[in-house]
Protein backbone atom coordinates (compact mmCIF):
# COMPACT_ATOMS: atom_id res chain seq x y z
CA UNK A 1 0.00 0.00 0.00
CA UNK A 2 1.43 3.42 -0.65
CA UNK A 3 2.59 5.70 1.80
CA UNK A 4 3.52 8.67 0.08
CA UNK A 5 -0.36 9.11 -1.17
CA UNK A 6 -1.28 9.75 2.21
CA UNK A 7 0.49 12.99 3.08
CA UNK A 8 -1.70 15.63 3.27
CA UNK A 9 0.58 18.41 2.33
CA UNK A 10 -0.62 20.11 -0.91
CA UNK A 11 2.55 21.71 -2.70
CA UNK A 12 0.61 24.20 -4.82
CA UNK A 13 -1.04 26.16 -1.86
CA UNK A 14 1.60 28.62 -1.55
CA UNK A 15 1.53 29.66 -5.01
CA UNK A 16 -2.02 29.47 -6.30
CA UNK A 17 -3.21 29.94 -2.85
CA UNK A 18 -6.13 32.55 -4.15
CA UNK A 19 -7.04 30.42 -6.85
CA UNK A 20 -7.45 27.42 -4.41
CA UNK A 21 -9.55 29.42 -2.28
CA UNK A 22 -11.95 30.21 -5.10
CA UNK A 23 -11.82 26.70 -6.34
CA UNK A 24 -12.54 25.66 -2.46
CA UNK A 25 -15.31 28.08 -2.05
CA UNK A 26 -17.19 27.00 -5.21
CA UNK A 27 -16.86 23.35 -4.01
CA UNK A 28 -18.52 24.14 -1.07
CA UNK A 29 -21.18 26.37 -2.22
CA UNK A 30 -22.28 23.35 -4.86
CA UNK A 31 -21.96 20.53 -1.83
CA UNK A 32 -24.03 23.29 0.78
CA UNK A 33 -26.92 23.06 -1.89
CA UNK A 34 -27.10 19.39 -0.41
CA UNK A 35 -26.96 20.04 3.48
CA UNK A 36 -30.61 18.31 4.16
CA UNK A 37 -29.07 15.07 2.53
CA UNK A 38 -27.59 12.65 4.22
CA UNK A 39 -24.77 12.10 1.42
CA UNK A 40 -23.43 15.97 2.46
CA UNK A 41 -21.29 14.93 4.97
CA UNK A 42 -19.85 11.92 3.48
CA UNK A 43 -19.33 13.70 0.63
CA UNK A 44 -17.61 16.80 2.44
CA UNK A 45 -15.28 13.78 3.56
CA UNK A 46 -14.73 12.48 0.17
CA UNK A 47 -13.38 15.99 -1.02
CA UNK A 48 -11.58 17.29 1.85
CA UNK A 49 -7.69 17.17 1.44
CA UNK A 50 -7.00 17.12 -2.40
CA UNK A 51 -4.30 19.13 -4.21
CA UNK A 52 -7.21 20.18 -6.28
CA UNK A 53 -4.55 20.16 -9.60
CA UNK A 54 -7.50 19.71 -12.12
CA UNK A 55 -9.68 22.21 -11.47
CA UNK A 56 -6.69 24.66 -10.59
CA UNK A 57 -5.20 23.76 -14.40
CA UNK A 58 -8.90 24.46 -15.80
CA UNK A 59 -8.74 27.35 -14.24
CA UNK A 60 -5.50 28.67 -15.82
CA UNK A 61 -6.47 27.41 -18.70
CA UNK A 62 -9.53 29.99 -19.28
CA UNK A 63 -6.99 32.33 -17.89
CA UNK A 64 -3.73 31.80 -20.52
CA UNK A 65 -6.33 32.16 -23.21
CA UNK A 66 -8.13 35.66 -21.55
CA UNK A 67 -8.19 36.45 -17.89
CA UNK A 68 -11.19 38.77 -18.28
CA UNK A 69 -13.14 35.72 -19.27
CA UNK A 70 -12.22 33.42 -16.37
CA UNK A 71 -15.21 34.03 -14.51
CA UNK A 72 -17.57 32.29 -12.13
CA UNK A 73 -18.52 29.10 -14.76
CA UNK A 74 -14.42 28.49 -14.69
CA UNK A 75 -14.69 28.02 -10.88
CA UNK A 76 -18.31 25.95 -11.36
CA UNK A 77 -16.98 23.80 -13.99
CA UNK A 78 -13.49 23.69 -11.48
CA UNK A 79 -15.90 22.06 -8.94
CA UNK A 80 -17.45 19.47 -11.17
CA UNK A 81 -13.86 18.05 -12.39
CA UNK A 82 -13.04 17.85 -8.77
CA UNK A 83 -16.07 15.81 -7.92
CA UNK A 84 -15.42 13.72 -11.14
CA UNK A 85 -12.10 12.81 -9.84
CA UNK A 86 -13.65 12.46 -5.98
CA UNK A 87 -16.14 10.07 -7.47
CA UNK A 88 -13.39 7.98 -9.06
CA UNK A 89 -11.18 8.22 -6.12
CA UNK A 90 -14.21 6.58 -3.75
CA UNK A 91 -14.17 3.49 -6.53
CA UNK A 92 -10.64 3.37 -7.19
CA UNK A 93 -10.01 2.83 -3.74
CA UNK A 94 -12.19 0.24 -3.38
CA UNK A 95 -11.04 -1.47 -6.44
CA UNK A 96 -7.37 -1.16 -5.26
CA UNK A 97 -8.24 -2.25 -1.96
CA UNK A 98 -6.26 0.81 -0.37
CA UNK A 99 -7.35 1.60 3.27
CA UNK A 100 -5.94 5.18 3.46
CA UNK A 101 -6.31 8.31 1.22
CA UNK A 102 -4.89 12.02 2.20
CA UNK A 103 -3.77 11.05 5.67
CA UNK A 104 -7.50 9.23 6.74
CA UNK A 105 -9.34 5.85 6.52
CA UNK A 106 -10.71 5.64 2.58
CA UNK A 107 -14.40 5.91 1.85
CA UNK A 108 -15.31 2.92 2.01
CA UNK A 109 -13.42 1.62 5.31
CA UNK A 110 -15.05 5.17 6.97
CA UNK A 111 -18.33 4.44 5.17
CA UNK A 112 -18.92 1.11 4.38
CA UNK A 113 -19.10 -0.40 0.86
CA UNK A 114 -22.55 0.06 0.29
CA UNK A 115 -22.86 3.78 1.11
CA UNK A 116 -19.50 4.15 -1.34
CA UNK A 117 -21.44 3.00 -4.30
CA UNK A 118 -24.75 5.28 -3.56
CA UNK A 119 -22.46 8.54 -2.66
CA UNK A 120 -20.17 7.53 -6.03
CA UNK A 121 -23.60 7.46 -7.76
CA UNK A 122 -25.05 10.60 -5.90
CA UNK A 123 -22.01 12.76 -7.09
CA UNK A 124 -22.49 12.13 -10.19
CA UNK A 125 -26.08 13.78 -9.89
CA UNK A 126 -24.53 16.36 -8.68
CA UNK A 127 -22.34 17.05 -11.32
CA UNK A 128 -25.30 16.86 -13.91
CA UNK A 129 -26.89 19.33 -11.36
CA UNK A 130 -23.96 21.85 -12.25
CA UNK A 131 -23.66 20.63 -15.66
CA UNK A 132 -26.60 22.55 -16.47
CA UNK A 133 -25.94 25.69 -14.60
CA UNK A 134 -22.87 26.29 -17.14
CA UNK A 135 -23.88 28.67 -19.75
CA UNK A 136 -21.60 26.61 -22.70
CA UNK A 137 -23.71 23.66 -23.45
CA UNK A 138 -20.15 21.80 -24.85
CA UNK A 139 -19.03 21.89 -21.41
CA UNK A 140 -21.27 19.54 -20.17
CA UNK A 141 -20.67 17.30 -23.06
CA UNK A 142 -16.74 16.94 -22.40
CA UNK A 143 -17.51 16.14 -18.48
CA UNK A 144 -19.60 12.92 -19.86
CA UNK A 145 -16.75 11.88 -22.43
CA UNK A 146 -14.00 12.38 -19.34
CA UNK A 147 -16.49 9.95 -17.08
CA UNK A 148 -17.03 7.21 -20.09
CA UNK A 149 -13.21 7.16 -20.33
CA UNK A 150 -12.26 7.21 -16.96
CA UNK A 151 -14.37 4.02 -16.62
CA UNK A 152 -13.11 2.69 -19.41
CA UNK A 153 -9.64 2.88 -18.29
CA UNK A 154 -10.36 1.27 -15.14
CA UNK A 155 -11.84 -1.94 -17.22
CA UNK A 156 -8.84 -2.04 -19.00
CA UNK A 157 -6.44 -1.67 -15.90
CA UNK A 158 -8.78 -4.77 -14.17
CA UNK A 159 -9.00 -6.79 -17.32
CA UNK A 160 -4.86 -6.89 -18.03
CA UNK A 161 -4.20 -7.24 -14.38
CA UNK A 162 -5.24 -11.19 -14.88
CA UNK A 163 -3.13 -10.89 -17.86
CA UNK A 164 1.04 -11.99 -17.59
CA UNK A 165 2.22 -10.30 -20.59
CA UNK A 166 1.52 -6.59 -20.45
CA UNK A 167 3.16 -4.08 -22.79
CA UNK A 168 4.23 -0.48 -22.26
CA UNK A 169 1.53 0.49 -24.95
CA UNK A 170 -0.74 -1.17 -22.65
CA UNK A 171 0.14 0.85 -19.45
CA UNK A 172 0.04 4.35 -21.79
CA UNK A 173 -3.26 3.36 -23.02
CA UNK A 174 -4.78 2.95 -19.41
CA UNK A 175 -3.22 5.78 -18.25
CA UNK A 176 -4.08 8.11 -21.51
CA UNK A 177 -7.95 6.99 -20.60
CA UNK A 178 -8.07 6.38 -16.78
CA UNK A 179 -5.76 9.37 -15.87
CA UNK A 180 -5.06 11.74 -19.08
CA UNK A 181 -9.08 12.43 -20.05
CA UNK A 182 -9.66 14.55 -16.79
CA UNK A 183 -6.50 16.44 -17.35
CA UNK A 184 -7.49 16.80 -20.99
CA UNK A 185 -10.69 17.99 -19.71
CA UNK A 186 -9.86 20.20 -17.70
CA UNK A 187 -7.53 21.93 -20.05
CA UNK A 188 -9.80 21.73 -22.61
CA UNK A 189 -12.69 22.91 -20.59
CA UNK A 190 -11.05 26.33 -19.51
CA UNK A 191 -9.85 27.38 -22.86
CA UNK A 192 -13.64 27.21 -24.39
CA UNK A 193 -14.80 29.12 -20.93
CA UNK A 194 -11.52 31.30 -22.36
CA UNK A 195 -13.00 32.08 -25.36
CA UNK A 196 -10.39 30.27 -26.97
CA UNK A 197 -10.24 29.79 -31.23
CA UNK A 198 -10.13 26.07 -32.67
CA UNK A 199 -6.10 25.81 -32.49
CA UNK A 200 -5.81 27.23 -29.10
CA UNK A 201 -8.65 24.41 -27.70
CA UNK A 202 -6.83 21.79 -29.80
CA UNK A 203 -3.34 23.03 -28.22
CA UNK A 204 -4.90 23.29 -24.93
CA UNK A 205 -6.49 20.25 -25.06
CA UNK A 206 -3.18 18.30 -26.34
CA UNK A 207 -1.14 20.24 -23.55
CA UNK A 208 -4.10 18.39 -20.84
CA UNK A 209 -3.56 15.27 -22.13
CA UNK A 210 0.21 15.07 -22.40
CA UNK A 211 0.78 16.48 -18.56
CA UNK A 212 -1.50 14.11 -17.58
CA UNK A 213 0.35 11.38 -19.01
CA UNK A 214 3.40 12.69 -17.65
CA UNK A 215 1.85 12.60 -14.30
CA UNK A 216 0.63 9.31 -14.14
CA UNK A 217 3.95 7.99 -14.95
CA UNK A 218 5.23 10.20 -12.44
CA UNK A 219 3.42 9.07 -10.15
CA UNK A 220 4.07 5.59 -10.46
CA UNK A 221 7.64 6.47 -10.66
CA UNK A 222 7.12 7.21 -6.69
CA UNK A 223 5.15 4.49 -5.56
CA UNK A 224 6.31 1.61 -7.41
CA UNK A 225 8.17 -0.51 -4.65
CA UNK A 226 4.67 0.21 -3.02
CA UNK A 227 1.72 -0.36 -5.03
CA UNK A 228 0.44 -3.46 -6.81
CA UNK A 229 -0.13 -1.83 -10.43
CA UNK A 230 -0.03 -2.14 -14.00
CA UNK A 231 3.36 -0.71 -14.13
CA UNK A 232 4.87 -2.61 -11.10
CA UNK A 233 3.78 -5.53 -13.53
CA UNK A 234 5.74 -4.03 -16.34
CA UNK A 235 8.92 -3.67 -14.12
CA UNK A 236 8.45 -7.61 -12.70
CA UNK A 237 8.65 -8.69 -16.85
CA UNK A 238 11.79 -6.67 -16.68
CA UNK A 239 12.65 -7.97 -13.30
CA UNK A 240 16.32 -8.29 -14.98
CA UNK A 241 16.75 -4.92 -16.00
CA UNK A 242 14.36 -3.43 -13.70
CA UNK A 243 16.36 -0.24 -13.13
CA UNK A 244 17.13 0.70 -16.47
CA UNK A 245 13.33 0.41 -16.91
CA UNK A 246 12.45 2.54 -14.50
CA UNK A 247 15.22 4.73 -15.92
CA UNK A 248 13.99 4.42 -19.20
CA UNK A 249 9.96 5.31 -18.12
CA UNK A 250 11.77 8.51 -15.82
CA UNK A 251 12.81 10.02 -19.18
CA UNK A 252 9.52 8.97 -20.99
CA UNK A 253 7.87 11.13 -18.45
CA UNK A 254 9.90 13.91 -18.90
CA UNK A 255 9.44 13.88 -22.85
CA UNK A 256 5.57 14.04 -21.81
CA UNK A 257 5.69 16.93 -19.82
CA UNK A 258 7.92 18.62 -22.49
CA UNK A 259 5.89 17.88 -25.35
CA UNK A 260 3.20 19.34 -23.16
CA UNK A 261 4.93 22.62 -22.44
CA UNK A 262 5.32 22.76 -26.12
CA UNK A 263 1.77 22.41 -26.75
CA UNK A 264 1.14 25.41 -24.63
CA UNK A 265 3.64 27.88 -26.66
CA UNK A 266 1.66 27.36 -29.88
CA UNK A 267 -0.60 29.77 -27.75
CA UNK A 268 0.21 33.04 -28.56
CA UNK A 269 -0.65 34.77 -25.58
CA UNK A 270 1.38 35.63 -22.58
CA UNK A 271 0.59 36.14 -19.40
CA UNK A 272 0.60 34.69 -15.54
CA UNK A 273 -1.46 32.12 -16.12
CA UNK A 274 0.09 30.87 -19.43
CA UNK A 275 3.73 30.68 -17.52
CA UNK A 276 1.94 29.59 -14.06
CA UNK A 277 0.78 26.01 -16.61
CA UNK A 278 4.24 25.73 -17.63
CA UNK A 279 5.66 25.56 -14.62
CA UNK A 280 2.80 23.05 -13.49
CA UNK A 281 4.92 20.43 -16.27
CA UNK A 282 8.06 20.45 -13.77
CA UNK A 283 5.58 17.35 -11.53
CA UNK A 284 8.28 17.50 -8.87
CA UNK A 285 7.15 20.67 -7.53
CA UNK A 286 3.30 19.14 -7.79
CA UNK A 287 3.31 15.31 -6.13
CA UNK A 288 4.96 15.14 -3.01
Amino acid sequence: MSTRRNVEANPLTEQFADHLRKIEEALERELDLYSWSEFHAPLRYASEGGKRIRPLILVLSAESIDSRKASSDAYLAASAIELLHTESIIHDDIIDEENLRRGKPSFHIKYGYNSSILTADFVLGVILNIGSKLKDSRLINELSNAATRMSEGEMMEIRLGNEQNITEDDYIKVLEYKTASLFETSAKVGALIGGGDEDQVRAMTSFGNLLGIAYQIHDDLIDWNNENRLFNMLVRNNDERSREFVDRMDKLYKSYAAKAKNELRKISTENDAKRHLENLTDLASVQV
